[in-house]
């Protein structure tokens, strides 16, 4: 019997058991081990990295399995996720300037505030979606700007 190397909930697993899994259709099985019977679903599954998301008796887990080819992409430096290079940062939306949150020279990174834009009286908090170096504020507080216009040059 083959030894599975698994990743449960980020922590490895050696596994010796060829539990029998009983599909009732693509998304639903259930399995017997040691004598209890498991119901499971498929939440969620990404082909390309190996994980599957899965409720097992009402329980939600991360479930991996450690693949070969895993190591050697790793070796490689292909496992790293590429990030966005932030060029410019234009306005979603015609709006006044209400507070930056950044200054020239900050870095930033995915998530990250970077100003507030008041829009139809609503307040809308723009944030970062890349990463990079704050280069030039092109606005200022209490400024109108158009849609498109640009407020955000990163290095």
């Amino acid at each position: 019997m083959a030894d599975h190397s698994w990743e449960i909930e980020g922590k490895e697993v050696l596994s010796k058991s060829n539990a029998i899994i009983n599909w009732e259709n693509d998304q639903f099985f259930s399995f017997d081990l040691f004598g209890k019977r498991y119901h499971g679903e498929i939440m969620s599954s990404d082909t390309e990295t190996g994980k599957l998301t899965l409720k097992i008796n009402h329980r939600i887990f991360e479930v991996k399995r450690n693949r070969p080819i895993d190591e050697i992409i790793k070796q490689l430096g292909l496992d790293k996720i590429a990030e966005k290079k932030l060029t410019v940062l234009k306005s979603p939306m015609p709006g006044k300037v209400l507070a930056i949150q950044v200054e020239v020279g900050q870095a930033v990174e995915k998530g990250n505030s970077l100003l507030t834009l008041e829009a139809m009286k609503m307040e809308n908090v723009i944030k970062a979606e890349g990463v990079g170096i704050v280069k030039k504020i092109c606005t200022s507080i209490d400024k109108t700007v158009e849609k498109d216009a640009i407020l955000i040059e990163f290095e």
